[in-house]
């Protein structure tokens, strides 16, 4: 297929406004299904992992084919929660055009505004269809007036409905004002003379159209004003430039329940749509960008990759420039060649094999261990890098351990390939607690992430909230005399250590000075005594967490020439410690987070008033777009479960990122009730 027959669209928007079933729509009209499946039951091409069809809702995006009037489309399902908003913007990255579907009943949501944004930074020419146009409390008219509100003049309606809710029964081309009604059953919309009840409507929205059309040519502007209006390609052409552009974004209608508007928006994909040639290169982070081509050099990007359990490891990829090959040898941007074997093109989860794929191509390769999302395959002699998309950070933790400890191997595994296949999935091992954490966007994400480590790798996992790391420090000078002596007969123990333990700044750590004279302690011993000193402050003084930003100075001791050995000096030092923690009044430190919370002003107040709540500090706020963004730093102990906490407050229309900043002394009534926690725990 020539590039300029193919359109690659991603269907993208908030959860549950049908983007799956506007999909599956799309794929029956256009004949590639001879059954629309439902959600949640697993027939749908697109929704076919357990976890999609137990919770009836997309959690990864998924690739399907429909060939309508001799031209392929690539349809790209995305998952509209935030959770998984990941594959959404993946999804976007192998996409010409992303349509956004929104609910008649819902209107524009807050992963919509997101998603459009993103959109917008990918530089992706983007459409909109109002869907469930025949729900109860469906209404055309809120629903344009809130995406003008939402996102400016360039909203430009096509097609106006014909009836609502339940009456709906066609829709109207705003170009050429012709009507379209559709028969129970029809697939396709008859040709009627246009409806009385939206001749107003319907008149509105076409001189809207046609004063922006004319707007672009001078020649066209003088000929409105003589009574002389465009043409419907002289439409088509300026509202396809202004979608390329992102000046224009049209508006369709459509009902995927009723099949209603399903083969027009097929039409609207050839006629406006953006093909692959027409599409600039992604950002780049290297090299020089290509004009897209079947011939010259490959330059191709991997935007998704996917564990299946019959041919192992999936990798998908779009192709920009030049044409894949099956048994190609590519050079990887990061470093190394792969070699492409068994091309294919995905069907959801069922597999076509290709030979090739030229520029435009959307398709995968399997048994590919080196390819993750995010790389950049090109041929040999092009430099040329595309910038991996940019992901939310991981803004929810749980400390996972096998269930059983024969597992332990199998979930290192496990976690290895959750994380090379999913870029906002982050493990890590914590050192200051000895814990594993497993960090994703919410505890949806964590939680689904968890089901398919037990379906796909077969082990059970306990999970729980990550142990705070707390630590301590000291406000005070103390001396210490450290000593070690021990007699049972033969040789004995024996060693001395005199240190001054003094408080450092903040962030300063550890540190051991020498301040011996005259031999009082062997030079062989000293390390020994630092040694013992550490040993001692990584176990705590004060509720068992590691002493931190302290100097040790190890200034006289004694030794016996026979019982003295480096044991008898670390014991010695470990001595020193103790003898010196009730002068050294220690106190506890816990970990500050700094972050970053964008919410629509409305919410401004809530979120301030409930920072202050969990004993944090504003630093700051600003505004971007419409959108309040505030910056504070808050306890980790206050913002564990901060991802449900903003959602319940905003109704999900607010998003944090959040990372470790510093440490800072825990009030007196907080440290008190953690210390008596690890006294008890410890008894």
């Amino acid at each position: 297929m020539i590039p300029e027959r193919v359109r690659n669209v991603a269907l993208v928007g908030h959860g549950g406004s049908g983007k799956t079933s506007l999909a599956e729509a799309l794929l029956f009209v256009g004949g590639a299904i001879k059954r629309k499946g439902s959600i949640g039951q697993g027939t749908t091409v697109f929704d076919y992992e357990p976890e999609e069809i137990d919770r009836g809702i997309s959690l990864s995006l998924a690739v399907a084919t429909v060939e309508w009037k001799g031209t392929r489309i690539n349809l790209i399902d995305t998952p509209g929660a935030s959770d998984f908003v990941g594959d959404a913007r993946s999804g976007l990255r192998a996409a010409d055009l992303a349509l956004f579907v929104v609910s008649a009943v819902d209107g524009v949501e807050v992963q919509t505004e997101q998603l459009w944004r993103a959109a917008d930074e990918e530089g992706i020419p983007r459409a909109i269809v109002i869907n469930k146009l025949d729900r109860d409390r469906a209404s055309y008219q809120r629903v344009l007036e809130e995406l003008r509100h939402s996102f400016g003049k360039s909203i430009a309606p096509i097609q106006v409905p014909i009836g609502s809710e339940s009456s709906l029964r066609g829709l109207v081309r705003v170009a050429t004002e012709r009507a379209y009604e559709y028969e129970d059953g029809s697939v396709t919309g008859k040709q009627v003379d246009l409806p009385s009840e939206v001749e107003d409507l319907v008149h509105t929205a076409h001189v809207g159209l046609v004063e922006t059309v004319v707007e672009t040519d001078d020649e066209m502007m003088e000929a409105y004003f003589e009574g002389k209006e465009p043409t419907r390609e002289q439409i088509v052409d300026v509202v396809h430039r202004g979608i390329m552009s992102g000046e224009i974004s049209p508006v369709l209608v459509a009902s995927a329940e009723k099949l209603i508007g399903i083969d027009l928006l097929l039409d609207f994909f050839i006629d406006y749509g953006p093909n692959p040639l027409e599409r600039a290169l992604p950002p780049l982070a290297g090299g020089e960008a290509l004009e897209p081509s079947t011939d010259g050099p490959v330059l191709a990007y991997v935007f998704k990759t996917v564990s299946d359990p019959f041919v192992g490891r999936v990798s998908l990829f779009r192709t920009f420039t030049g044409t894949v090959k099956a048994d190609q040898e590519l050079e990887l941007a990061r470093g190394g060649n792969v070699r492409l074997h068994n091309l294919f093109k995905l069907q959801g989860k069922d597999h076509e094999d290709v030979g090739e794929l030229p520029a435009g191509g959307i398709g995968a390769v399997a048994k590919v261990e080196d390819l993750h999302p995010g790389d950049t395959l090109r041929s040999p002699d092009v430099a040329t890098v595309i910038h991996p998309v940019s992901y939310p950070r991981p803004a929810a933790e749980l400390a996972i351990s096998p269930h059983s400890h024969h597992d332990e191997e199998k979930l290192s595994t496990a976690l290895r390939r959750i994380e090379e296949s999913d870029p906002t999935i982050r493990v890590e091992r914590r050192a200051e607690t000895g814990q594993t954490i497993l960090a994703g966007l919410g505890d949806t994400h964590l939680d689904v992430t968890l089901a398919r480590i037990r379906r796909m790798f077969g082990v059970e996992v306990d999970a729980s909230l990550p142990l705070i790391p707390y630590r301590e420090t000291i406000t005070a000078t103390a001396e210490a005399e450290g000593k070690h002596k021990k007699q049972t007969g033969g040789r004995g123990q024996f060693g001395v250590a005199f240190v001054r333990f003094a408080p450092l700044p903040r962030g300063s750590g550890y540190e051991f000075i020498d301040s011996v004279k005259g031999g009082s302690v062997p030079r062989g011993f000293i390390p020994a005594v630092d040694k013992g000193i550490q040993e001692a402050l990584e176990r705590g003084v004060l509720a068992g967490y590691p002493v931190v930003d302290i100097s040790a100075e190890l200034y006289d001791g004694k030794y016996h020439s026979v019982d003295s050995d480096e044991m008898s000096f670390r014991m010695a030092g470990i001595q020193a410690v103790r003898d010196a923690a009730p002068r050294l009044r220690p106190v506890l430190l816990e970990p500050i987070m700094a972050m970053v919370v964008r919410v629509p002003e409305e919410y401004t107040g809530d979120i301030m008033g409930d920072i202050n709540a969990k004993r944090g500090r504003v630093l700051g706020m600003d505004t971007d777009g419409g959108v309040r963004v505030i910056e504070a730093h808050v306890p980790m102990s206050e913002v564990q479960r901060y991802a449900v906490d903003l959602r319940s407050m905003t109704s999900g229309r607010g998003t944090f990122e959040v990372e470790f900043d510093h440490y800072e002394e825990v009030p007196h009534h907080e440290a008190q009730q953690i210390i008596a926690a690890s006294q008890k725990a410890e008894d």
